[in-house]
């Protein structure tokens, strides 16, 4: 399926090299509405590519430029909760790494666990703790299989973040997510344990992601839009239409950080 994917991105015109790949999470698509010289093609002209399941999940990719960059933006990322899979995201990050992408950025919608990073604010990732029981690896057969998780968040794209956020004066937090499976929210006890465990943000996506990308050879970094408190966090109670709302609302905020971190980023034929 990966090779029928690309075989059609490549002859709709996709193919890079790209500075950097990004998926965008739950309200977070008007990410892609910032583009220059924008070519976009719906998921489901793509083999392989998932279906749009979610709302606030459009399931179109992007081309063009940001700040000067060539960038590969999936508007829409597909969940394991959909259909039971972690491995949802295989062909898409595949097609990125193939079309010439140099790094992926992740994106989400989350619940914060501490009531100082309210909803609104932007928060870098910097590990992740995986509570849902799965692995979008399960059932490789090769020793790639077996990949190492140390600096899964790459330090220096971190760096670049934080350096961007910095310049353009946006508040970004820092934090470890901890991956429940959903669709339903976390429980209060869930949070506490997740807490306990050293997790400050909870959410239902991006560490299938980070791990395939890990085994693709991608660097990554991800950043979570806090859309809500965690449940029984300064009385959270989250539902999907609130984690929309906000996430849009800080989609803003997420554009002039992703701007200012393309600034910075090598030119895609540049020697890594």
């Amino acid at each position: 399926m990966s090779e029928a994917a690309l075989a059609t991105l490549r002859q709709a015109g996709f193919d890079g090299p790209y500075a950097c790949a990004i998926v965008c999470g739950t309200g977070l698509g008007a990410l892609a509405a910032g583009l220059n010289e924008p070519l976009s093609l719906d998921y489901a002209a793509i083999p392989g590519f998932p279906g749009a399941g979610v709302s606030g999940h459009r399931g179109r990719l992007h081309r063009g430029l940001i700040a000067g960059r060539p960038v590969l933006i999936f508007e829409g990322r597909a969940h394991a909760y959909e259909a039971g899979d972690p491995a949802v995201m295989r062909v898409p990050l595949t097609c990125a790494r193939d079309l010439g992408a140099r790094a992926l950025l992740l994106t989400n919608a989350a619940g914060s666990l501490r009531p100082e990073v309210e909803p609104g604010r932007l928060a870098l990732l910097t590990d992740h703790i995986n509570l849902s029981g799965m692995n979008p690896l399960i059932g490789e057969a090769s020793d790639a299989r077996f990949v190492p998780m140390t600096d899964a968040y790459d330090p220096a794209l971190r760096i670049g973040l934080v350096a961007a956020a910095r310049a353009e004066g946006i508040p970004l937090a820092e934090g470890i997510y901890a991956w429940f499976s959903g669709p339903s929210f976390e429980t209060p006890a869930e949070v506490r344990m997740a807490g306990i465990l050293g997790a400050d943000l909870v959410g239902m996506s991006t560490v299938p992601e980070t791990i395939l990308a890990r085994f693709l050879g991608l660097p990554v970094a991800a950043i979570s839009a806090v859309t809500n408190l965690a449940a029984g966090i300064a009385g959270g109670a989250p539902h999907h239409a609130e984690t929309k709302t906000v996430a849009a609302a800080a989609s803003g905020d997420l554009a002039r950080l992703v701007r200012a971190f393309a600034t910075a980023l090598p030119e895609p034929g540049d020697t890594p």
